[in-house]
């Protein structure tokens, strides 16, 4: 039968399906479910050192605290000490070894939250210190890394730097990043017969916790069932690190045959969950006397932290960014992943691509300030083009062309030539405030680059009342995956979207499922939901042209009816008579994304399914005497593909670009040289407010479609727009060079006020 699909939902700029109960306080979330009677709370007790020796562990005063229910170490595990996601390297509890500061060692169940935090305080944990590595020069004098070294090459850039007309050399450092997710890490076990347990997990991985748990006690994944309704956020910090918490919960339900609830406060949960991989990274570029680059040889040194959890593909996806929209003829894209005593950092919004494409663009930068041109010039000289369009790694660029006339409608658009001259006057007339602008391009990369993860499930039921209920692998953090997808279901099967409800994300439900990650929830679980739509849309429809007296082929799904030529039925009536006739309302879907071929040993092969780009002009001030910095203005240009709904994915846009902006301007951790983390809490940490946002933020979509064969053409829109942001940090280097021209700035991120001081004292100081 042709697809004879109406879109009634898909492209129309529908509200998420959960807006209203966010806004008034009803969606609930864990901490919000009620407790099952005789529900115990959990504490945490931490290690008082950042690296040693775990040498005695008294614990006898705690267990001596009426309320206090059981108190669980290491030695209480009944299967593997280890959450790791993949390579063992990661204890539930920290044993004899202490790899960093706050590291869990014991946990305490008692009746109340309060009893259970009061009495964790009373252990008496003795240990020898070492000296711990807490920074990228401590790691350095180490030589310790969690991973092995890994590199791309293209070409020959040895000779290629030594025949450039031009060559430049630099050190990028680009700061860390707290996730700062609303709702916080928690979890919620409860026993179940036969030793089975079901867990509530604020987690982005509902597979992963289901087997870490299993693994922890000693059981079967059948035995373990995971469910996530809602996070108040994710961004990559629940991928892999909400496992810890879901398993002590379930190790202390196992143990005392009650329902047992962790909820991290927001000071623990910044100590013991990781952030987004800090970066020193060293270049050597070649380039014309126009800008154009020959050869770029650059080496990421990546803070892992203690252990590997996820480091291996977030460090390969700044490898894989490292161009950005840029084509490197020659080439050599090197990391170290770096072992050092502090938590270990995952999974962050981008997960790795915005730290290849920060100091790509910052590389750009240095090379239009020496050679005196201005950035866009040279951003647009060395574009990915047809002809040009092989990445480092290997991969065309199928769709390049799509990137210039991005940038060349968004620099018409925001009037970029117009106020750069408006920008150089005020600057030639102002000696304290200084403005700057920029305008830079986003190419990102779409899919896991590993390859199983490219895989998702749904399930679909329809009701003999004609309502549907659908559930995919996928998990709701806030991005609106849950109404993208009842949206092509609803259009599937021609019905309101109202008639469509999708339940809690189950691992009883659909099995073993991808993260919600990588931006590809959509592209993903949609597909896996059209199929699974589909497939009983065919049968009703054989039961349709039946019953009218018409070809199947003649048989259309619109408007919450079902037509075939001049009869027709409401989709209720066909669902009845289908439920008698005794054909199968309910079906799966499988989908796996095509032509992913990467083999990282052999570094060959297609990664990506597709590219997103975007582009987005922004202007700053700084003051020069005190290094604050002002956002003026924003103007965004994003590519969605045809966008499944443009509400969601403007708000998606605009989300990115702010945690972006926050990222490289106020988001600064701070670890001491013991290896505490001192920015634990909202009064040290800074994340961006709504004063930091300017009057005039423009974000319009660029309308065409995907070249390969996504979701009803659209494009993931999660992670790109983070890069964005990458406009204000060069806005800020342009107003530093506007201080003395011809010199390239050096400017850390984030791009702090004490940062912005440190720049411009470099770039006044008379040594080159």
């Amino acid at each position: 039968m042709p697809d004879r699909t109406t879109l009634n939902a898909v492209r129309k700029p529908l509200p998420h399906d959960s807006a209203i109960r966010h806004v008034t306080g009803s969606a609930p979330y864990i901490d919000d479910l009620p407790e099952p009677q005789g529900t115990l709370h959990i504490a945490l007790g931490l290690a008082p050192i950042a690296r040693g020796r775990l040498v005695a562990l008294d614990l006898d005063a705690i267990r001596a605290k009426p309320g206090v229910v059981a108190v669980l170490t290491a030695a209480d595990i009944p299967g593997k000490n280890d959450v790791s996601p993949a390579l063992g390297d990661e204890p539930m509890f920290a044993d004899d070894e202490i790899s960093f500061h706050a590291q869990p060692v014991f946990a305490v169940v008692a009746t109340t939250r309060r009893i259970a935090r009061k009495a964790a305080r009373r252990a008496r944990i003795e240990a020898v210190p070492e000296l711990p590595a807490v920074d990228i020069a401590d790691a350095l004098e180490t030589g310790e890394t969690v991973l092995p070294d890994y590199a791309f090459l293209r070409g020959t850039p040895d000779p290629a730097l030594k025949g450039a007309p031009h060559r430049l050399a630099g050190e990028i450092e680009i700061g860390g990043q707290e996730h700062f997710y609303l709702e916080g890490q928690i979890a919620l076990a409860i026993p179940g017969e036969g030793g089975d347990i079901f867990v509530h997990s604020s987690t982005q991985h509902p597979s992963e916790v289901q087997h870490i748990v299993a693994r922890v006690l000693g059981l079967a994944d059948h035995a373990v069932t995971v469910e996530c309704r809602r996070m108040g956020g994710g961004f990559g910090g629940k991928e892999s690190q909400a496992s810890h918490w879901a398993a002590i919960a379930a190790l202390a339900a196992q143990v005392t045959g009650k329902p047992c609830k962790l909820r991290l406060d927001r000071d623990d949960d910044f100590a013991l969950t990781g952030k987004r991989h800090d970066f020193r990274s060293r270049y050597t570029v070649g380039f014309d006397d126009r800008g154009v680059i020959a050869a770029y040889d650059i080496e990421h040194l990546a803070r892992c932290g203690y252990s590997a959890d996820l480091s291996l593909g977030v460090v390969d996806r700044t490898m894989f960014h490292s161009d950005n929209a840029y084509f490197l003829p020659h080439a050599r894209i090197a990391s170290r992943r770096l072992k050092t005593n502090t938590v270990s950092n995952t999974a962050f919004r981008g997960f790795g691509g915005p730290q290849g494409v920060l100091a790509m663009e910052c590389v750009i930068d240095a090379i239009a300030h020496t050679l005196g041109r201005d950035p866009l010039d040279v951003r647009k000289d060395n574009l990915y083009r047809t002809g040009r369009d092989i990445t480092p790694y290997g991969m065309q660029v199928f769709d390049c062309e799509t990137l210039s006339p991005i940038i060349d409608a968004l620099e018409r658009s925001s009037r970029y030539r117009a106020r750069r001259e408006e920008i150089a006057a005020f600057n030639a007339a102002s000696p304290i405030l200084k403005r700057g602008i920029a305008l830079t391009p986003v190419k990102f990369g779409i899919s896991f680059t590993l390859k199983h993860l490219n895989q998702a499930g749904a399930l679909v039921h329809v009701y003999s009342d004609g309502s549907v209920m659908l559930n995919h692998g996928g998990t709701e953090m806030g991005q609106g995956l849950n109404t993208k997808v009842a949206q092509i279901v609803a259009d599937e099967f021609g019905v309101p979207i109202e008639r469509v409800k999708i339940t809690a994300t189950s691992t009883a439900k659909v099995p073993n499922t991808a993260p919600t990650a990588a931006s590809s929830g959509s592209d993903l679980n949609g597909m896996a939901a059209k199929i699974a739509a589909r497939t009983i849309r065919d049968r009703m429809a054989a039961e349709a042209a039946r019953r009218l007296g018409m070809p199947v082929e003649a048989v259309h799904f619109a408007h919450g009816r079902v037509l075939a030529g001049e009869a027709s039925m409401t989709f209720a009536e066909l669902a009845k008579a289908c439920y008698l006739d005794r054909i199968a309302l309910s079906s799966t879907g499988y989908y796996a994304t095509p032509g992913i071929t990467w083999d990282r040993q052999q570094q060959t092969g297609r990664p990506f399914f597709y590219f997103a780009y975007g582009a987005a002009c922004s202007e700053v001030v700084i003051d020069t005497m005190t290094g604050e910095m002002k956002l003026e203005t924003v103007d965004i240009l994003h590519d969605c593909g045809h966008s499944l709904n443009p509400a969601i994915d403007i708000g998606q846009i605009e989300g990115g670009f702010v945690q972006g902006l926050g990222w490289l301007t106020t988001e600064e951790l701070v670890f001491d040289g013991e290896g505490r983390l001192r920015t634990h809490a909202p009064s040290t940490y800074k994340i961006p407010v709504a004063s930091d946002i300017p009057a005039h933020f423009r974000v319009t979509l660029w309308d065409e479609p995907n070249h390969e064969d996504a979701i009803y053409r659209s494009k993931a829109v999660g992670e790109p727009p983070v890069m964005l942001a990458i406009s204000v940090f060069s806005a800020i280097a342009d107003a530093i060079h506007a201080v003395r021209p011809g010199r390239p700035v050096t400017l850390r991120a984030p791009a702090t006020p004490e940062a912005i001081l440190d720049a411009l004292d470099r770039q006044r100081s008379p040594a080159a």
